[in-house]
Parts: structure tokens; C-alpha cells; sequence
């Protein structure tokens, strides 16, 4: 096991992703503990979650804060205070800044529920049904100014079906955000991520690590299967 990264995670909501990552990160699936949870919202319940497992939250409400740019330095005073490796956003209602974003370039991620760069933005399943698509999915990308935009780390896909409502299919794509985060971070924790313009490159040689055995042989998880 080599040495664990200190994450910060990011929420504005109930923090499914964040219990997911909490989880893998207890059972020792990855190389990384969580330093600290901010949310920009008071009273998001994955604060709660992070306090059940003695995690350092903290609140940040962007109404102090003159714009964003001057909220996204309070949330780096805090990332580095808490010396974060790497920032995870996990269902964070806020595009971020250059504020945030410079100080940790290729250090941020997020979770999207769709395949970008299709379905940007808010109600990605509405969207995906919208169009008629036959498949879905989940992207994990590294965050860069435009709103779900940045180099691609990870995807998950998942058939639609003709029955499916904007219910069913998020819940069968949340089932693979939860798997395909804790994959990402391992990659990065690992050192296998490698930025090259618009590409993530994967190093995948010697790849052992239990977060990589998944037992899913319908869904395709690019770039590990």
C-alpha cells in the first residue's frame, strides 16, 4: 500500500458519494482518508455523515462572501490548511473559480451523471431520456473553468431502457458513481493519471489493488475493463 493522499470532499446535499467514498476509504480500498467535508450548505445531511464517522467538516455560506471568487479562497485557506492532496466534488451545487482551480489544477474532481460532454449542467437524466438516447452513464473528469468540463479520468455505461423514468435510471447510475469514484481516486493515489491536453492517459501496468475487481460483467467501465 503506498502512502495516503488526504482528500477534501465538497457537498451542497445528502452526500451519497461521499458515504460511498468513506466506506471504501474505512475498508481500506483505497490510499486515501478524508481531511476535511465543506459544504455551502448548512444544513446538507452529508455534513451529518461526516460527523457519524469523525470526519472535520466545516460550512461555508457563500451569502458572506462578496462573489465567488473570494469564497473559493476561504475554501483554499481551508484546503490548505488541512493539507489536501486531492478535492473531490460530490453533488457540489457551485461552478468553481479560477480561485480554486489554479492552486489545484488536475488536483480536482468531480462526479457527473451522464457521459460527457453530453448532458452538461443540471438534470442529466431528464436530458438523456429527452433525447432518446440507449445508453447513460457516469463520468468522473478533472474540473477546469467551464461548467462539467475537463479531461475525462473515467467512465461507466448503462443501458436505458424504454420503461425507464428520470428515477430508475438515476438510481441505476448512481449505483456506478459509487464504484467509479473510488476507482479514480485509487488512479490518482497510485500515480496512474497522466494529463495530456483534453486525454487522461491511465498507466494500468501492474494494476492489484481490490478497488479494480468489480463484479459487473454487463456494464462497461472504461478505462479499467
Amino acid at each position: 500500500m503506498s502512502k495516503k493522499i488526504r482528500l477534501a470532499v465538497l457537498i451542497s446535499g445528502r452526500g451519497s458519494n461521499l458515504q460511498s467514498i468513506i466506506d471504501v476509504s474505512k475498508k481500506g480500498m483505497i490510499d486515501a482518508e478524508i481531511a476535511i467535508v465543506i459544504s455551502d450548505k448548512k444544513d446538507a445531511y452529508g455534513l451529518v455523515r461526516a460527523k457519524e464517522n469523525d470526519i472535520p467538516t466545516l460550512s461555508l455560506s457563500p451569502k458572506d462572501y462578496k462573489n465567488r471568487e473570494e469564497f473559493d479562497k476561504k475554501v483554499v485557506e481551508e484546503l490548505n490548511k488541512h493539507k489536501v492532496d486531492l478535492v473531490l466534488l460530490a453533488g457540489f451545487m457551485r461552478i468553481v473559480t479560477p480561485a480554486l482551480i489554479e492552486p489545484f489544477r488536475d488536483r480536482i474532481m468531480n462526479i457527473h451523471p451522464a457521459l460527457l460532454p453530453s448532458f452538461p449542467g443540471l438534470d442529466a437524466q431528464k436530458q438523456a431520456l429527452e433525447h432518446g438516447v440507449k445508453f447513460s452513464g457516469c463520468t468522473v473528469h478533472f474540473v477546469e473553468e467551464g461548467m462539467d468540463e475537463g479531461p475525462i479520468i473515467i467512465q461507466a455505461v448503462v443501458p436505458v431502457m424504454d420503461n425507464d423514468t428520470v428515477d430508475t435510471l438515476s438510481e441505476l447510475i448512481l449505483k456506478y458513481e459509487h464504484k467509479i469514484y473510488p476507482i479514480a481516486i485509487q488512479l490518482f493515489a497510485e500515480g496512474r493519471l497522466k494529463v495530456e491536453g483534453r486525454k487522461v492517459l491511465v498507466n494500468k501496468e501492474g494494476m492489484s489493488s481490490a478497488i479494480y475487481k468489480l463484479d459487473d460483467n454487463n456494464v462497461k467501465i472504461n478505462p479499467i475493463l
